[in-house]
């Protein structure tokens, strides 16, 4: 998953392309358990959705102002605006079925 930054945030979630955002820590676990299956889904739906990664430590005003309070948190985004939102740690059945809706991924 690439990295975004305050300069590049705006260009990949203003896109009709879905775009998931998670909000992350170094020093998070939940967030280091997380990270293998959102890679795998990655993998998974790279040709219908993009998936990017913020850290939180570094760019503090993204995630207060996408209210990435606790970590992990999933942003889900579609033409600019945010069409879901989940946060913690959340098994992979129940994540790919919430991204399928989130996206509407057949």
């Amino acid at each position: 998953m690439l990295h975004l930054t305050s300069e590049t945030i705006e260009t990949e979630i203003n896109r009709s392309f879905p775009v998931m955002v998670m909000f992350y820590a170094a020093w998070c676990g939940k967030c280091a358990m997380m990270k293998p299956m959102v890679e795998s889904l990655e993998k998974k739906y790279r040709h219908k959705a993009h998936f990017f990664l913020i850290d939180i430590d570094q760019y503090p005003e993204l995630s207060a102002s996408y209210g990435a309070d606790i970590v992990p948190t999933f942003v889900f985004f579609k033409n600019g605006q945010c069409t879901g939102f989940m946060q913690g740690i959340i098994n992979q059945s129940q994540f790919e079925k919430r991204l399928r809706q989130i996206f509407r991924i057949n």
